[in-house]
């Protein structure tokens, strides 16, 4: 990962936070794939993927989520709550599309993008 994106990740969380979520993970991987952020919003789980484009490169921050990227972080989520019990979740996504340095007033945070 470069700078940006890991001062978009930090961005991200702290946006998280400031909203009263707790984080519990940050870039937890598994062998069915990677979730930025994992945090909790009282008894739901959340699992936060963060999106950081540069302005007119490749489309933007919400174009790069496609159906095969959605279903990597479905089956990786399963694999996270597998053996924690049942627990509601929801899939958050934090968009930033930056022509600068990523700012956490630039985050566009879209709760439960779509359904696992």
């Amino acid at each position: 990962m470069n700078r940006s994106g890991a001062r978009a990740e930090a961005l991200c969380a702290e946006r998280l936070r400031r909203a009263g979520l707790r984080i519990v993970a940050r870039n937890w991987r598994c062998r069915l794939g990677e979730i930025d952020i994992v945090a909790e919003d009282a008894d739901v789980t959340v699992f936060a993927e963060v999106r950081l484009r540069s302005v007119g490169r490749f489309g933007g921050a919400a174009e790069s989520i496609t159906a095969a990227k959605r279903a990597r972080l479905i089956a990786a989520a399963q694999y996270y709550l597998a053996g924690r019990g049942e627990r509601a979740c929801r899939f958050d996504v934090m968009l930033l599309d930056a022509t600068g340095p990523p700012r956490i007033e630039d985050i566009e945070w879209i709760r439960n993008a779509f359904d696992g």
